[in-house]
């Protein structure tokens, strides 16, 4: 039976009513437009999933309320030759079965980052060895020197390697392949909650830890963690007090939020860059009416479709000005940012000229694929860009869908123009370098390019980014790096855009840049 949209939000204000009859004074309800798509913290390399089994698994370092680098699973860290870092590990750490952590647990899950499945390989995919010196000391040795190693590990989770290998959980799923296995639904962390309960796309029940290692700040003892799809619904589920904090708040209901006596709106800048891939590497394109050749690997294809995408206007209609045009693929509060790169200009015209050039002067058909529950107005704007190229007679089949379909279709590479959203977890223009602008291998440089972009020169200027400790050399490699993708149009760089957190004014919590949202800093009276 089809359920219609009506009896859906219906469903979910029962299942949202019925949390709240068995909440108590220290149960947050969080409501997202979107669900983590798996509990395993090593299947999917995306913010949200990220963001909920943070609060479930830790890294060695992870970060502060200023993002600053701090100590977790690791006490300290230290460079002890320019390819090998030394970690004294945290010692009386347990998982929540009860098992203690030690140095065998860091080389297993570090291991299983780098496995068939595993979406976090551009994290580690230069690291040459991870050695066990002692039950609470470990060496990780790196290709090449690697100054930011300590950077790159804080999204980078430890997994009991008792456990996964007790409930045969030893590779990460794919979700390419929509593999599960136990990690998929059930936890075993050191964070400092616990899963209780878990209903994918649902709702997922979270409970504090009494045996956690460190402080925990807020006093919230059960979160009820709730996917609302729907922007009304959501909006509506927090102003009549069904949740206690919900985001995004469409930009559109941002002064709403605000004008209720019990809600407010926690806005601020993102980290994150949205931006648009083409499938450069395939002879033929995999969803286009043009046979025999693909016409996305000629630069004046890929130029065209960018300077016929009109982002102010996006900006004005789509994010009511709640974004940041962007003409690179990280923004302002990433290291390695250029201010001065400025975008190609919006032009139809020089479009339309290109087009003809490139052997194009009707344009072609081609298929785009979107989410629409992963990005603030993601599927708006891809409708504006699919109505902004048919003014350079390119027809665009749009197929938006939610992420938890979408994801696992372009993370296939089963897509020839798509829409990406990404937030360098070290703050640093290597990251995004590495996963997205690096010609695309076997062990995990370039994951996240999807279309394939390769430039052999990009390569070496970021092995070079990765291992330069002059600050002054190292922002040059950048600069030089990303004025080659520029000039290749290796991407289409869309915005940064803004983030916009519903809460209830009873509560208490911490918004960062990266989006992430960690429990052990919400505090209800």
């Amino acid at each position: 039976m089809k359920i219609q949209p009506k009896m859906a939000a219906t469903a979910l204000f029962v299942a949202l009513s019925a949390a709240g009859v068995v909440a108590s004074a220290q149960t947050v309800r969080i409501a997202n437009q979107g669900d983590a798509l798996s509990m395993d913290p090593h299947s999917l390399n995306e913010t949200l999933q990220l963001s909920v089994t943070g609060n479930v698994y830790e890294p060695l370092v992870g970060r502060n309320k200023d993002l600053s680098l701090t100590p977790m699973l690791a006490t300290s860290w230290k460079q002890t030759s320019p390819t090998v870092w030394r970690f004294e590990l945290r010692k009386g750490v347990q998982f929540h079965d009860g098992t203690p952590f030690t140095a065998d647990d860091v080389v297993f899950s570090l291991a299983r980052t780098q496995v068939e499945g595993s979406d976090m390989k551009s994290y580690t995919n230069d690291f040459k060895e991870v050695r066990k010196i002692d039950s609470h000391t470990v060496e990780i040795e790196t290709k090449t020197p690697f100054p930011i190693l300590p950077d790159v590990l804080s999204l980078v989770y430890i997994m009991s390697k008792k456990w996964c290998e007790t409930n045969q959980a030893t590779v990460p799923v794919d979700r390419r392949k929509g593999v599960e296995n136990t990690a998929s639904f059930k936890a075993n962390g050191t964070g400092p909650f616990r899963v209780r309960e878990r209903q994918p796309n649902v709702r997922t029940v979270f409970t504090r830890n009494g045996s956690y290692w460190g402080k925990i700040e807020g006093n919230v003892t059960e979160v009820v963690f709730t996917p609302i799809g729907n922007d009304a619904t959501r909006v509506a589920a927090l102003l009549s007090g069904e949740v206690d904090v919900m985001e995004p708040v469409p930009v559109q209901d941002i002064d709403r939020v605000n004008s209720s006596a019990n809600t407010r709106a926690i806005t601020g800048p993102e980290l994150r860059t949205i931006f648009l891939g083409m499938d450069q590497k395939r002879d033929e394109l995999l969803y286009s009416n043009v046979k025999g050749k693909n016409p996305f690997k000629d630069k004046r294809v890929r130029q065209a479709f960018y300077q016929a995408i009109d982002i102010e206007g996006i900006k004005k209609t789509v994010m009511r000005g709640a974004s940041n045009p962007s003409a690179q693929l990280v923004g302002p509060g990433i290291n390695g940012f250029q201010p001065e790169m400025k975008r190609l200009p919006y032009d139809v015209e020089a479009a339309k000229k290109l087009m003809a050039e490139a052997g194009y002067p009707n344009g072609f058909e081609v298929s785009m694929n979107c989410p629409n529950d992963r990005y603030v107005n993601d599927g708006r704007i891809c409708q504006t860009v699919a109505a902004n190229l048919s003014r350079i007679n390119v027809k665009i089949n749009l197929q938006a869908e939610t992420k938890g379909t979408y994801f696992p279709k372009v993370l296939r590479r089963d897509t020839s123009f798509y829409m990406l959203g990404w937030t360098p977890a070290t703050y640093d223009a290597h990251n995004v370098m590495n996963a997205i602008m690096r010609c695309v291998d076997d062990k995990g440089a370039g994951q996240f390019n999807l279309g394939a972009y390769c430039n052999p020169k990009v390569d070496e200027l970021t092995l070079k980014v990765q291992a330069e400790t002059d600050k002054d050399k190292r922002n040059a490699y950048i600069k030089e790096a990303f004025d080659l993708h520029a000039a290749d149009v290796g991407h289409i760089p869309l915005h940064q855009q803004a983030l916009a957190w519903g809460v209830n004014k009873k509560v208490k919590l911490v918004q960062l840049a990266d989006n992430f949202m960690y429990f052990k800093w919400i505090s209800l009276p």
